[in-house]
């Protein structure tokens, strides 16, 4: 079900409970900013979430709300995790969901990092 981004942030989604542990994750990287796991229904060779530590619920949140630390280092986590799983030669693809029109599905933010194999255009209807 897509999310209202506008609503209060929820600490009991999916995302709040594997970073406090209580769900299992294929985790790939990890500091004090962010964690990156992989997706458990995979779109791509390699689909990696990246997720900031924060509760916040979108990009928009995030943006408006983080620290300059904070964004900083979810940012470099993504490249982190980017050149770690060796898609920046080849090139990846970046995705992030934010509200009901874009379906995002888990009221925390996350980026979607998919690469692995040639994605071809990006093509919206």
């Amino acid at each position: 079900m897509p999310v209202d981004t506008t609503l209060p942030y929820d600490d009991q989604n999916i995302f709040a409970k594997i970073l406090r542990g209580e769900i299992p994750n294929r985790t790939v990287y990890e500091d004090e900013w962010a964690l990156a796991f992989h997706d458990i229904n995979p779109q791509a060779p390699i689909h990696i979430l990246v997720i900031p530590k924060g509760a916040y619920v979108s990009w928009d949140d995030f943006s408006a709300k983080a620290s300059e630390a904070e964004i900083a280092g979810f940012i470099r986590a993504v490249g982190h995790v980017a050149r770690e799983q060796g898609l920046v030669a080849p090139g990846y693809r970046l995705l992030a969901n934010a509200g009901i029109n874009s379906h995002q599905e888990v009221p925390h933010l996350h980026v979607h990092l998919f690469g692995g194999k040639a994605l071809g255009p990006m093509l919206l209807r």
